[in-house]
């Protein structure tokens, strides 16, 4: 199959994520706030080899789309070209399938192997792991993205988003988008139930230990320190869930959104704050970050 472009888009402008000029600025600065904690908790789990992959891949597909919603957000022109558009799409389905198996193998060994968590994800165990993860990511961003590549922009180069997202792309498409939508739910569905499973399988097996604890205080301390992962878990599969698994026809555009910002901005973040504080200090700072974000 001819694989080339066969778009006659050479540039697309993105809408970007609100059209009211009032609430460009204010957003800027919430968004350069949550950034800046993204990359400055990588610093913080440089020290943890354990956690530091994870933690380079969370601020890496964090870079990718933050960076040009700060640009929107200062920059009259939204306009991104074609193969930029592509790049952005490619880079940000590798680190985000390669973020589920990475969150799902992780949360695997700390919960069932606590003990010997250091020693399962010795360097070399995590070198192994980011070439397996990054495999999987390259192969699936590639299938998308050539995909993509193979339709047609020939009505309209305004795509209602702040990224370059396969979800949008398909709706902005005049040609075909049957087997996009078909490998959406088959890729996509695969890499999300694989690795939930994984997850689900890990915290069943801590639901039974903490079952088996006789003190109320030992249960209620052991559920506490699980709280801040199980709820990072829940949001990012949430958000993708409702972003992806679905027809793409059948999703409204202030929801897909909403759902984009959590997996691509507050997820990165609130994995290093939980990477690289302990749980105490994840429920305070969190508080903070919280109060200062909605002032």
């Amino acid at each position: 199959m001819d694989m080339r472009n066969l778009s006659t888009v050479a540039e697309f402008l993105l809408s970007g994520l609100t059209h009211q000029p009032d609430l460009q600025l204010p957003l800027f600065f919430r968004f350069l706030r949550i950034y800046m904690v993204t990359v400055v908790g990588l610093n913080n789990c440089v020290e943890f080899s354990a956690s530091h992959t994870q933690s380079f891949i969370d601020v890496c597909y964090s870079s990718v789309i933050t960076t040009k919603i700060l640009a929107g957000f200062l920059c009259r022109d939204k306009g991104i070209s074609y193969n930029g558009c592509m790049a952005q799409l490619f880079f940000f389905c590798i680190f985000v399938i390669s973020e589920c198996y990475l969150l799902a193998y992780d949360r695997y060994v700390a919960i069932c192997s606590p003990l010997l968590y250091n020693v399962n994800m010795s360097p070399w165990v995590c070198s192994l792991l980011v070439a397996a993860v990054f495999s999987i990511g390259f192969t699936d961003a590639a299938i998308h993205t050539a995909c993509i590549l193979r339709l047609s922009f020939c009505d309209s180069n305004i795509i209602s988003h702040y990224f370059c997202d396969v979800v949008p792309l398909i709706k902005l498409s005049c040609s075909s988008t049957y087997i996009d939508e078909f490998l959406i739910f088959i890729i996509g569905g695969f890499n999300m139930v694989a690795t939930r499973l994984t997850i689900i399988i890990s915290y069943a097996f801590i639901l039974s230990s903490i079952l088996h604890i006789h003190s109320k205080e030992g249960r209620s301390k052991a559920f506490s320190t699980c709280s801040s992962h199980l709820t990072a878990v829940l949001i990012f599969y949430g958000s993708l869930m409702s972003m992806y698994l679905k027809s793409a026809s059948n999703s409204s555009l202030t929801q897909e959104k909403v759902s984009s910002v959590f997996y691509t901005t507050v997820i990165p973040m609130l994995n290093l704050l939980i990477y690289s504080l302990r749980n105490k200090e994840v429920k305070n700072t969190l508080v903070k970050l919280l109060r200062k974000i909605s002032s």
